[in-house]
């Protein structure tokens, strides 16, 4: 089950480019592992503690193990470091999951898929399927250099003449506008990277293609939008009341807090990890009251449905938000 723990084991490493990782995971006992589908991810939680969250690149019909990759960030906030120096063969790690937040829809006469950088372990499950399913698929994927780009030879083994690479040192940019124009009319585009070409593709893609077209991941906290210039300041957010079911109680959440806040006081094991609304952690279960969903995880139609909430930043629109935990 998604919400449910257990024991991973690494069972392979492999450097996959400068500073991108791959580590093979089984059960220790060798059973088959949950299924999983192009776009979902596990929720990883290191021998520190830290939770951190990491796609899926391996074949969804291969059950005995799983695939991640992991780009070294010395900068970062802990978690790539932390795999990169400390994990062995044989290294124990928990997991949850696996979730997803960005699955392939069918129907669509052709695939357009994006990557930038580790962008690409998402898509190069995608690709997998795609085109072992003999479906009309391109894969534009873009990185600082060819020697920073992961799994580069297996996806030229995969796709042949259907994959781009853009390595920025050797081929400048995407012109990302061109490999929409030549996109044929029923195209689905699928991506995944930083946010700035992720709004660039968002935006070309609307003015083209139209909004149920695109479709994509980020990995990492959505930048807000820049001041109107507007003086006014906005309304302070308002408290309100959660009841989390299983648990038995009923707590108030005041403005200056999140409902994650205010769940860890009384539930300290909940997990959570980038409490920006990205990674999709905490998602939680709603069963009575409104959302106010913050969260860039969530498209339109899935907002619209209000049964789920990423309690790091979203809040209710109702005086009550009854959830299941």
């Amino acid at each position: 089950m998604p919400n449910d723990t257990f024991d991973l084991v690494v069972r392979g490493l492999r450097q996959e480019s400068t500073s991108v990782m791959s580590l093979e995971l089984a059960l220790p006992d060798g059973s088959a592992l949950p299924k999983w589908q192009p776009g979902a991810h596990l929720d990883v939680v290191l021998p520190s503690g830290l939770v951190r969250q990491y796609s899926l690149c391996s074949d969804p019909g291969d059950l005995q193990k799983y695939r991640l990759a992991v780009l070294r960030e010395p900068d970062g906030r802990g978690g790539s470091e932390e795999l990169h120096s400390e994990t062995r063969l044989g290294t124990k790690l928990a997991a949850r999951g696996p979730r997803n937040h960005f699955s392939m829809e069918g129907g669509a006469t052709h695939y357009l898929l994006v990557a930038g950088g580790i962008g690409i372990t998402p898509i190069l499950a995608m690709a997998k399927q795609l085109m072992a399913a003999g479906k009309s698929t391109r894969l534009i994927y873009c990185g600082s250099s060819r020697q920073t780009m992961a799994f580069v030879d297996e996806l030229q083994e995969i796709m042949g003449d259907c994959l781009a690479l853009y390595p920025r040192d050797e081929r400048g940019r995407a012109d990302l506008l061109a490999e929409i124009k030549k996109a044929p009319a029923g195209t689905a585009v699928y991506a995944c990277g930083p946010e700035r070409l992720i709004a660039d593709l968002k935006s070309i893609t609307l003015d083209t293609l139209g909004a149920d077209a695109f479709h994509a991941e980020l990995f990492a906290a959505a930048t807000p939008p820049a001041s109107t210039g507007d003086a006014t300041e906005p309304a302070a957010d308002a408290p309100f009341e959660i009841e989390l079911r299983k648990s038995g109680c009923t707590l108030t959440v005041p403005p200056e807090k999140s409902i994650l806040d205010v769940v860890l006081e009384v539930n300290p094991s909940f997990m959570s990890s980038c409490e920006e609304g990205f990674c999709g952690t905490c998602e939680t279960k709603v069963l009575e009251g409104e959302v106010e969903h913050r969260d860039t995880i969530l498209s339109a139609k899935e907002r619209a449905r209000n049964d789920t909430i990423f309690i790091c930043v979203s809040r209710s629109k109702c005086p009550k938000l009854v959830l299941d935990a």
